[in-house]
């Protein structure tokens, strides 16, 4: 119950109305990708509504997290050799401290996924940043170095994806995919480990989880929730549901891919929570809860006919579940019954994983296109926006402003900004 007061003290500490909402992780507060914000820019692109912008040193994928006055992003230098968390101004975009770490470790990483891609968390006095074969690195919000930790190399196929979380007096990071595979919980003042679970470690670009864990309320307890490959190529993937205190397996619930590159989507009053494969693997509802192999019980619906590619991650909103399709097509469900609301083809290959905020939904592709949408079952587009560059990453919202990594530069959108 402590562990859970610690966290819920941060998330209300994000959301006070009596101040603007940071974005402290990736998908937000509360790993759900949607936004307390109001009134943020839904049109921008060449000089309108750009606040500012600074370039960037090289491509990479991750998505900044902003707190307070700061923004925060991991940068790759030397094709990763070299690897970075930095701190910029927000109101001016000027890097205010950056600490780096090294890697001399090889990654047989794809093309499309740079060093990098894990975006860091903050609790509001330290941030955390992931950086795979270059370990794990905590400094304080002004700059100073708390610990590095090195868990050894990352050497999936296709890279890494998995951002850290924050749970009680722990850091939860997923070091894999391909070999090793483990999910860690670290003491958040010190980097010692505190328990681990040991996944299945196998080295192929179609097997693994590139996903980050999320942790549900279900009950009177608290469940972290990832999803993971079979035990070998070609079984079932599963959900995995562990008690985030100790890392001890709680349950088990099977139906997913092999490949899964989203974060848990999950809403709908906290009945559901879906996960979307990759390579053309199902889409897998579930409700969280029960122990052992809960398949048979928990297991909602699946989509059993080939899905396009998908590498984003969705929303629920008001028992809708979007999702973004990188054939560049949004589709809406119903997020409890898996019925199809519409499909609607918006543009490019849509790898962006979707904001909601204030009724809208956002989501880039590859392009440098940012769709804004309806957030309703009945399809109204709003606006696209482009910035004609390749963008991999998320929108971060904070503050009325709306932050956009391309593999060139970061954006900060606003609609004060005006026309220059």
């Amino acid at each position: 119950m402590r562990d859970r007061i610690l966290t819920l003290c941060v998330i209300v500490g994000v959301v006070s109305p009596a101040m603007a909402e940071n974005w402290p992780a990736w998908r937000g507060a509360e790993g759900t990708g949607i936004s307390r914000e109001k009134n943020l820019p839904a049109q921008w692109g060449g000089t309108e509504n750009i606040r500012w912008k600074i370039p960037l040193a090289e491509p990479c994928n991750s998505t900044p997290i902003v707190w307070d006055e700061r923004i925060f992003l991991t940068q790759g230098l030397e094709k990763g050799k070299r690897r970075a968390l930095i701190a910029l101004n927000r109101k001016t975009g000027a890097t205010e401290w950056q600490q780096e770490v090294t890697s001399d470790v090889e990654e047989t990483s794809h093309p499309q996924n740079p060093p990098c891609s894990a975006s860091p968390v903050t609790d509001g006095k330290a941030v955390f940043a992931n950086f795979a074969s270059g370990g794990i690195l905590a400094c304080t919000l002004d700059g100073k170095r708390l610990w590095h930790r090195d868990l050894g190399p990352v050497l999936s196929r296709w890279g890494n994806g998995g951002s850290p979380i924050l749970y009680g007096k722990l850091v939860i990071v997923f070091h894999g995919p391909g070999t090793p595979s483990i999910l860690y919980g670290l003491d958040r003042e010190t980097g010692k480990t505190v328990w681990t679970s040991e996944e299945t470690p196998i080295n192929s670009p179609v097997f693994g989880s590139w996903s980050t864990p999320v942790v549900v309320r279900v009950g009177d307890r608290d469940e972290l929730v990832l999803p993971l490959p079979g035990e070998k190529i070609g079984s079932l993937g599963f959900f995995k549901g562990y008690e985030p205190a100790s890392g001890k397996t709680l349950w088990q619930i099977d139906g997913l891919g092999n490949e899964v590159y989203a974060m848990p989507i999950f809403g709908a009053g906290g009945r559901v929570i879906v996960g979307v494969s990759g390579h053309n693997g199902p889409t897998l509802a579930i409700r969280a809860g029960g122990s052992g192999n809960a398949t048979e019980t928990h297991r909602l619906w699946r989509t059993e006919t080939k899905n396009p590619q998908r590498v984003s991650s969705g929303v629920i909103h008001d028992d809708h579940l979007y999702l973004a399709d990188a054939t560049g097509v949004l589709q809406c469900l119903k997020a409890v019954t898996g019925e199809s609301v519409f499909q609607e083809r918006l543009g490019g290959n849509l790898w962006g994983s979707i904001l909601l905020a204030d009724g809208k939904l956002y989501v880039s592709n590859l392009e440098g296109d940012t769709y804004v949408v309806r957030a309703s079952p009945k399809f109204e587009m709003l606006a696209k926006n482009s910035v004609g560059e390749p963008t991999y990453a998320a929108l971060a919202p904070a503050h009325g402003e709306l932050f956009l990594r391309t593999h060139g530069h970061l954006y900060c959108i606003s609609s004060a900004a005006g026309t220059k």
